[in-house]
């Protein structure tokens, strides 16, 4: 009797462990399809409705096709995927921002700064800062209803309103919400540095509520179906550090230096953007509360960019991806 009992236990005890292996395996196969269909829905929905459409490396110059009109938070879910994948694809070197015979080492972490030195004293300073990729994003060819959107380039001139330092912490930041996100392509320091931040084929953040009136008339693009249109989608936008006595929300301060409006001409020139196609963060505002750049001297600016030789060194448009799309096997 004993021994049955014991012969009785084990067999019990070998059934239980079958049952159990066989649960596991069956819940393993569940958690990889569901991952599996959370991966699918975190696409952008102009890939699951056009599998055409190319999938372009993160750190690609070619311009996407055209925004995503679908829900926040598949929106929210594919920016978070492309943050990974441009975290994880490397970083940029001075020829992504500008084509030139010398190139700046290449950054590892966000705190610190590549440098290029100057040419004999014709060269600014320059350097590159990491951006947190949450705060651009690439440049469209078609606005969110489809219609074309890729205007002539426009230059916005800005100021930071603080210091260079706290404006680098910010864009450096993560910020998940459409609100926080914020980034210029090009900061000019005080002292002539010139700062690059955002690739001129990438879509700074620069300015929300936006438009810009020249001689075609208003521009602007929308490219987010919450927000209005804005001039981000051909803008290149540039900041200059405010100086000391300028943090604040008055109408002016002391000014910039001399080396700042000798950088910012010899930054625009590089562009190739006419006179024109260069305006303010103050006049291409439609919400009338930016004021900047303020106590800017467009005598002394223009004075200076005459003098330069016009080039298209920055490559302010993206490319056209459309020669990269192939037919689906």
């Amino acid at each position: 009797m004993h021994m049955n009992r014991k012969l009785l236990s084990t067999v019990i005890a070998v059934i239980l462990c079958l049952v159990t292996f066989v649960l596991v395996i069956n819940t393993s196969r569940s958690q990889l399809t569901l991952a599996q269909s959370a991966d699918t829905a975190q696409l952008p929905n102009t890939l699951l409705v056009n599998p055409a459409a190319p999938k372009l490396d993160p750190a690609s110059t070619a311009c996407a096709l055209q925004p995503d009109r679908g829900s926040v938070q598949a929106r929210t879910q594919a920016m978070l995927k492309r943050r990974t994948q441009l975290l994880a694809s490397g970083t940029f070197d001075l020829s992504r921002f500008r084509q030139a015979s010398k190139v700046a080492s290449q950054v590892g972490d966000k705190a610190t700064l590549a440098t290029a030195q100057p040419d004999a004293g014709s060269v600014p300073r320059e350097q590159i800062a990491f951006v947190d990729p949450t705060n651009y994003g690439d440049r469209f060819l078609n606005d969110i209803n489809g219609n074309p959107a890729n205007l002539e380039p426009i230059i916005v001139l800005h100021e930071t309103v603080g210091s260079a330092s706290s404006a680098l912490n910010m864009f450096q930041a993560f910020h998940r919400n459409d609100d926080d996100q914020v980034s210029y392509h090009t900061l000019v320091k005080r002292d002539g540095t010139l700062v690059y931040l955002v690739p001129p084929d990438k879509r700074a953040f620069g300015a929300g509520n936006s438009v810009f009136v020249g001689a075609n008339g208003a521009e602007a693009v929308k490219t987010h179906p919450s927000f209005p249109g804005s001039v981000n989608n051909f803008a290149y936008h540039i900041s200059l550090e405010t100086p000391y006595d300028g943090n604040h929300n008055g109408y002016s301060h002391s000014g910039y230096t001399q080396a700042q409006y000798k950088s910012l001409a010899w930054l625009v020139a590089k562009t190739g953007v006419a006179d024109e196609r260069i305006t303010t963060h103050k006049a291409v505002d439609r919400s009338r509360s930016r004021i900047d750049p303020r106590s800017f001297s467009n005598s002394t600016f223009f004075s200076l960019l005459s003098a330069q030789p016009r080039t298209t060194e920055i490559a302010i448009r993206c490319t056209d991806p459309t020669p990269l799309v192939t037919q689906p096997q």
